[in-house]
């Protein structure tokens, strides 16, 4: 499970929220501290960069936030990031610097790392976004188990027992995930992947690779 270590998966210069993830191995250790965190960094942020809402929220002052929008904390809305018409943040939420969050798009209990984008219609909970990282239209983040089990990783025949019953994916750094696709909870991706459209993505999924239609995965060619 080497591989799929914070250090392996994620650039914590690419984030307001780098302080969280020390300490820790695994980047999925992050999610029951998220919500708390935010109000401690949150109070020690800029007024002249950051507005403080009702309601343990901030909003950098250079980011742009529609109307119809529905943010509920705690949340951190980065700098230069773009919240579209009707998204729905219900709380527990980083967005980092010139993050996308896109029409109709969900998140809950996340932190996504500067410059991702969720544009079209997606659904993101309890998941780690890295650096760069894209989710194609209609590409979700289911975090509950049909049989409502506690999530287990599992890379081959390795596996960890997060005690989570709530538990996304965590994507690394410039991973792309193509339209329609479904990353079943605890799903891990490394850095650099793809995953093809309507793929359903159980597991992890080593980096610099290519995830198409649950076949083995390719080494991706740089």
């Amino acid at each position: 499970m080497k591989d799929f270590t914070i250090s392996n998966l994620l650039d914590l210069n690419e984030t307001i929220a780098g302080e969280l993830f020390e300490g820790k191995t695994y980047p999925w250790e992050v999610l029951p501290e998220i919500g708390d965190f935010i109000i401690k960094l949150g109070n020690t942020l800029d007024p002249a960069e950051y507005e403080h809402l009702e309601g343990d929220i901030w909003i950098a002052r250079s980011a742009q936030v529609a109307s119809t929008a529905s943010i509920h904390g705690p949340a951190i809305i980065g700098k230069n990031a773009e919240v579209r018409h009707c998204a729905f943040i219900r709380g527990k939420a980083i967005v980092g610097e010139g993050c996308v969050v896109g029409n109709s798009t969900e998140l809950k209990n996340v932190v996504l790392f500067n410059c991702v984008q969720v544009p079209h219609y997606n659904y993101v909970g309890d998941s780690v976004l890295g650096y760069k990282s894209h989710m194609g239209a209609g590409s979700i983040c289911s975090n509950v188990k049909s049989d409502k089990k506690l999530v287990i990783v599992k890379d081959g025949q390795e596996q960890v027992e997060t005690g989570f019953k709530k538990f996304g994916a965590m994507l690394g750094d410039h991973v792309e995930v193509g339209c329609g696709s479904v990353l079943n909870p605890g799903s891990v991706i490394g850095r650099n992947t793809n995953i093809y459209p309507l793929s359903s993505v159980r597991g992890c999924v080593p980096c610099d690779s290519i995830f198409k239609n649950g076949e083995p995965v390719p080494k991706r060619e740089m």
